[in-house]
């Protein structure tokens, strides 16, 4: 079965960086675009960044924009999400995700859009 797996939250403190990875298994990984999402506590599931299969293209929510970078390598099946110069809003469960319903540019940011999803992982920023 589709397998994703997320790794590298941690605790960090504001203006830090950390890298997050997504492991695929179980599915065609160079066929699906990828995408993270993240949910702060007593929030929705927001999206965050969105590359497309090839690595091509990318869309980025504006809360992150020039901060983060969404990267992928198709040889290692696996989704990285670089976050640099961190903040405390950024606090979340980050969550990847891979897109099943439509083209990569189609409807991104909607979590209807992607039909597997990974466990998340824990990012703490402290100010």
């Amino acid at each position: 079965q589709v397998q994703l797996v997320e790794s590298g939250g941690g605790l960090v403190q504001a203006g830090g960086s950390l890298r997050l990875s997504c492991a695929a298994s179980g599915l065609t990984f160079k066929s699906y675009a990828m995408g993270w999402f993240r949910r702060a506590p007593g929030k929705e599931r927001d999206f965050v960044a969105l590359i497309s299969s090839n690595g091509v293209r990318t869309y980025y929510a504006d809360s992150i924009k020039g901060r983060f970078t969404i990267s992928r390598d198709n040889a290692k099946n696996t989704v990285y999400l670089q976050m640099n110069s961190l903040r405390p809003e950024d606090t979340a469960g980050y969550y990847c995700a891979a897109k099943t319903v439509g083209l990569y540019s189609t409807n991104y940011d909607s979590r209807s859009s992607y039909g597997y999803w990974g466990q998340g992982t824990q990012v703490t920023v402290s100010s």
